[in-house]
């Protein structure tokens, strides 16, 4: 009797693996099979934070021409990376510990070709550099001295990333040197940032679709402010800070990137996507996973998560109130403030 159980019992459970398996290869079809509509749809592109709005209109630039998604993303985060102001992405960025102002970036296209960096030092442009990775050469990922190296090599120059503002910061938070990373739900506009404080901080993440329906992303950023020397965080880590898949949709994040990376993040956005999750609903719950993996630490940190589906649907979601995204496409160009869990 026990043998007939158990196998009545594999029967079943094999059945509705089966029947499982059907529904998530359908809503994939369902995804795949849709009209595109190029008047409604695209092009498209959304960033995370206000200061996405103007990388959003380098980006729409390109994508109004009939560019490449990839050309756009591109272009648009470079716009944040070269601004000074922005203490938070290439020039400008707050150092680490010990003054080093050191970027992390990936991009990926519509093909799933994707490169990186991490703790890229004296190049302003990190996104391009990540670039070249992918294209250039056999690897996703290169780091450090090695980043560098293949930047200087293509023609980058270096250049000093450390300005005196940021410089005037870090020495005032050497007088008590202690870290923790806040709830980051200050953007830049806002008047309560604190010198040594390491608010402030935000990823620029950017996904766009172009006029023929291709998606690509790109993620750059100077990482979380007075971290531990050679300290990475989701950024340039493919699946975590930034993950596309053409079929479905694409997704980034930001914030504190430990926690992107403990649920590989964008990528588990995408999946739920492909299981019939709007972008919104995805992000969500990728938002009460970093909950359930980890809830008292969750109750004290940022992380906001932004999605792009296949069919020019965008969303988003945040542990905490404050998590802004840009959104430029034929019908809109603004800034929304996003749903969060607390």
């Amino acid at each position: 009797m026990s043998d007939r159980r158990n196998f009545v019992k594999l029967t079943l459970l094999s059945s509705a693996a089966l029947l499982a398996g059907k529904n998530v290869l359908a809503q994939t079809d369902e995804l795949k099979d849709r009209t595109y509509d190029t008047k409604k749809d695209a092009p498209v592109v959304i960033s995370t934070w206000d200061f996405g709005q103007e990388a959003n209109a380098a980006a729409w630039k390109l994508l109004t021409k009939g560019e490449r998604a990839l050309d756009a993303v591109e272009a648009g985060v470079k716009v944040p990376e070269a601004d000074p102001k922005n203490q938070s992405v290439g020039l400008g960025g707050r150092p680490d510990r010990d003054g080093h102002v050191t970027l992390d970036a990936c991009i990926m296209d519509e093909d799933a070709r994707c490169g990186a960096v991490a703790c890229l030092e004296e190049i302003v442009h990190a996104i391009s550099v990540a670039r070249l990775v992918m294209e250039k050469t056999p690897h996703v990922m290169l780091a450090g001295e090695g980043a560098q190296q293949l930047a200087l090599a293509n023609g980058m120059k270096k250049a000093n990333l450390l300005t005196a503002e940021s410089l005037k910061e870090w020495k005032e938070w050497l007088k008590t040197a202690k870290y923790k990373p806040h709830n980051n739900i200050e953007n830049l506009k806002l008047p309560n940032s604190r010198p040594g404080d390491a608010r402030n901080h935000d990823t620029i993440g950017m996904l766009a679709m172009d006029k023929k329906g291709n998606l690509s992303g790109a993620c750059t950023t100077s990482g979380m402010a007075y971290k531990l020397r050679g300290r990475i965080g989701d950024s340039p880590i493919i699946g975590a800070g930034l993950y596309v898949d053409n079929e479905i949709g694409a997704a980034t994040s930001s914030g504190v990137g430990e926690e992107v990376i403990r649920i590989v993040g964008s990528h588990l956005v995408v999946e739920l996507m492909r299981r019939g999750h709007s972008p919104e609903e995805a992000c969500k719950k990728a938002v009460q996973r970093i909950v359930a993996k980890n809830p008292n630490m969750a109750k004290d940190v940022q992380v906001g998560f932004l999605a792009l589906n296949k069919h020019g649907e965008f969303g988003a979601y945040a542990l905490q109130k404050g998590f802004t995204y840009a959104v430029r496409n034929g019908a809109v160009d603004t800034v929304y403030d996003s749903k969060s869990l607390f």
